[in-house]
């Protein structure tokens, strides 16, 4: 499918959250041609830049002595299509950046983002996204609340970029004159307006929209106002609580999304060790699931898969039809045996990822799982 006029030319003018960047609509894109190229750059330094560019022009050379002699005019015009993103300079905060381009289709997206992705050159039918699903599963937007006694700032974390979202404060008259209220009445008068606070902040979180469409919240900041905070929180809130963080209300930005990415990232590993698991007691009980290339194939295509459960960072060597689509792991013939198209080599898990995406499953990455290992590295968990 062709990428539609609107979608063909995305080159936003700031870092990018891969939770912006529209995977959906980026794998329901592929050509009966090897005409889209895909580059991932390591980009933080002038020495990363450098050594990015130097690999890109190795994988250049080599791709251009294997191409046949009618796609090497369109790899040529494709590579200067996407020369100026490659030779570009860092912007502040950037650290790696994504280029994906075809001439035939004059597409070009350039993606600069603040987290770090694995050099990568990759000449294919489509757009290659497993690297970018990989650190999506990975980097889902959360929430940080800094807060003590007096004081609450939430925060939305983006790939690493850090947004204000709201603040509240409350005047707690630390101090008193001399002949004003007794200590025991101050005390408890200032209890109540601490309750009566971070009353206010539930309330607050528990009527925010932006916070279902997160990975989840992490509460921040010294004392226990963050743990009497969850205690008020309502359950359905609650829940979405990934961890405490002790930390001082000054702490710097950096360290904050610094300590933050780590409990989020824990979390999402503890959620991928579930799903791992929940498609092991599946198999072996014999109850919703799929396991193996073709069989979990055939369930995506028939819209059957609530949960792909794959490996992370694994490769499952085959091919695909350019012309049909067809795709199965293995040794890749010379054509098509359904319908005579020409072939290619391909990961297999990328044809299942984009698949997934077009039929609307979730994908979940597992970074090990002995059980899914000895399967092929990919399952399923049915929907029926």
């Amino acid at each position: 499918m062709q990428p539609k006029p609107e979608f063909t030319s995305i080159s936003p003018g700031n870092l990018v959250a891969v939770t912006e960047i529209d995977l959906g609509a980026l794998a329901e894109i592929y050509d009966e041609m090897d005409i889209y190229l895909s580059i991932y750059m390591k980009s933080a330094s002038s020495t990363d830049l450098d050594a990015s560019r130097s690999h890109i022009s190795s994988r250049f050379r080599v791709m251009e002595k294997s191409l046949p002699s009618e796609l090497r005019e369109s790899f040529q015009k494709t590579v200067s299509l996407a020369q100026e993103a490659i030779e570009s300079p860092s912007w502040k905060g950037e650290r790696s950046r994504v280029i994906l381009a075809s001439s035939p289709e004059s597409f070009l997206h350039v993606y600069r983002m603040g987290l770090e992705a694995e050099p990568l050159v990759v000449l294919d039918t489509s757009p290659f996204l497993l690297p970018l699903a990989r650190l999506r599963d990975d980097y889902l937007d959360w929430g940080l609340l800094l807060l003590d006694s007096q004081e609450a700032k939430l925060f939305v974390i983006r790939s690493r970029i850090m947004e204000e979202m709201s603040r509240s404060s409350i005047d707690l008259m630390n101090k008193h004159k001399k002949g004003g209220w007794s200590q025991m009445r101050f005390d408890r008068l200032r209890k109540g307006a601490i309750k009566s606070f971070l009353t206010q902040v539930a309330e607050d979180l528990a009527n925010l929209d932006n916070l279902q469409g997160m990975r989840g919240l992490v509460l921040a900041g010294p004392g226990e106002a963050k743990s009497q905070l969850k205690e008020l929180l309502p359950p359905q809130v609650r829940d979405r609580v990934l961890g405490l963080l002790d930390v001082p209300m000054g702490t710097v930005p950096s360290e904050l999304v610094k300590m933050g990415d780590q409990v989020a990232l824990d979390y999402e590993r503890s959620v991928s060790k579930k799903r791992a698991e929940e498609l092991k007691s599946n198999v072996l009980k014999g109850q919703l699931s799929s396991y193996g290339i073709d069989p979990v194939r055939d369930a995506l295509t028939h819209g059957r898969v609530n949960t792909l459960v794959m490996l992370s960072d694994y490769v499952v060597p085959g091919w695909i039809c350019e012309k049909c689509q067809h795709f199965q792991e293995g040794a890749r013939p010379e054509v098509c045996p359904q319908c005579g198209g020409r072939t290619s080599q391909v990961n297999v898990l990328e044809e299942l990822y984009e698949l997934a995406q077009r039929t609307g499953a979730e994908v979940e990455f597992v970074e090990e799982d002995e059980f899914l290992q000895s399967i092929g590295g990919v399952g399923a968990i049915l929907r029926y």
